[in-house]
């Protein structure tokens, strides 16, 4: 990405510019598919949530930040300036995160699966402050172990099984499929279509060019300042009531738009073109309430430590791909259908609340490893003491958010 970056910044034509893209784009792609991992992987299960809920915050920031210092050298700056310096300002946080990396320990899962028991065991204890000997890090520790030990037991994870028609005792196929499934909805529910084009969207509400510009700018401020609200219901309410609340509302507004952009485009209605703006502000806020976090945590979660590493990468792609379609259809899409781009959406958004219900479990508050026995055939549930669902779950109940173990663990 660094390299991408001051490449992007000193070429002058097209065809370098692309080159430089693609480059960033490499790296761009690595960092997208591991971040969500190592978080979930290290974050304590009772807050895991609420620290991608953060990340996501952090991601608004730049769409910010981004659009403001555009905005601000568009309207004000003249020459190759204009473009060059908002291009390398993003070296300032790339350098931050090569710096970051240098601290961040590897993930005791990762260890776990690659047999470096030793780092894992000295990982879980760094990061619950306890020593080694603590009763919360060996009980952590032999769940990661005994989960690595079924999953290979059974396949889980392999190329060969995700290519074979049968799936495993796991259902990692299923769980790749679901991971894909919610990334690919969220693009295809048309977020970057809204990100991308926003002055274009607005100026179809009665802007001009100056004010869709203005407007856009306060839009994307909204939009980080809403990222803040997950962070409050994201483990509390759960995964499973924020999709399908949310995404249920963000079809009604795209259904209300399209009826209000259908008033300005046959009469001029100022008040529908407000009411317009007014509505996009509300989707804004309820995509990053109930889709953003949400669906970069998920799949991190549900999908099996064996296979979480390529399932992530490849429902990350799936993510991408979809949002380089909308954005490459959202241009024509609205000078030629119009108001009935956003039907599209409404439509899409719908169909999405039933799949959601029936395919994917509530997974707040479980360790990953007991998120297996959500999907476990019925013989993987009834194996013995060593990898029982049902004390897995038990335990977990008895782990406070501060990592202790009460009266209900300790029985277990």
């Amino acid at each position: 990405m660094l390299g991408g970056a001051g490449f992007q910044a000193g070429v002058g034509s097209a065809g370098p510019m692309i080159a430089a893209r693609i480059v960033a784009g490499i790296g761009m792609g690595a960092i997208n598919s591991t971040c969500p991992i190592l978080m979930a992987e290290v974050s304590p299960k009772a807050s895991r949530g609420r620290y991608v809920a953060a990340q996501l915050s952090t991601l608004n920031l730049g769409i910010f930040l981004a659009y403001w210092v555009g905005y601000g050298f568009t309207n004000y700056v003249t020459g190759s300036i204009q473009w060059r310096i908002p291009v390398v300002l993003q070296s300032v946080f790339i350098l931050a995160i090569i710096v970051l990396s240098l601290f961040v320990p590897e993930s005791p899962r990762w260890d776990m699966s690659h047999g470096k028991k030793e780092r894992a065991l000295e990982t879980l204890a760094l990061l619950n402050a306890r020593p080694s000997t603590d009763s919360l890090v060996l009980e952590q520790y032999q769940m990661i172990e005994d989960a690595v030990q079924l999953e290979k037991s059974v396949g889980a994870g392999t190329w060969a099984g995700f290519f074979s028609w049968k799936d495993d005792e796991l259902k990692s196929k299923k769980r790749l499929f679901i991971a894909c499934f919610i990334q690919a909805a969220q693009q295809l529910g048309g977020i970057n279509g809204i990100i991308y084009y926003a002055g274009t969207l607005l100026k179809t509400t009665g802007l001009n060019d100056h004010n869709a510009s203005l407007v856009s700018g306060i839009l994307f401020t909204w939009f980080f300042i809403a990222s803040f609200i997950p962070w409050f219901l994201i483990d509390r309410v759960g995964r499973r009531p924020l999709f399908l609340v949310c995404i249920s509302l963000m079809a009604c507004t795209f259904a209300a738009q399209a009826g209000l952009i259908w008033k300005v485009e046959t009469s001029g209605s100022k008040a529908a073109g407000a009411a317009a703006t007014a509505v996009l502000f509300l989707y804004m806020g309820l995509f990053t309430t109930g889709f953003q976090a949400v669906v970069w945590v998920y799949p991190s979660e549900i999908l099996p430590l064996q296979m979480r590493s390529k399932g992530s990468s490849i429902s990350t792609a799936a993510n991408w791909i979809c949002n380089f379609a909308i954005v490459e259809m959202t241009p024509s899409a609205v000078a030629n259908i119009g108001y009935k781009f956003y039907i599209i959406f409404a439509i899409l958004n719908a169909i999405w609340v039933p799949v959601i219900y029936f395919l994917c479990p509530e997974t707040v508050g479980l360790p990953l490893e007991s998120v297996d026995f959500l999907f476990a055939s019925a013989d993987i549930r009834k194996m013995g003491s060593l990898n029982n669902a049902d004390n897995y779950l038990e335990l977990d109940k008895g782990v406070g958010d501060d990592g202790t173990l009460d009266k209900a663990a300790e029985k277990v």
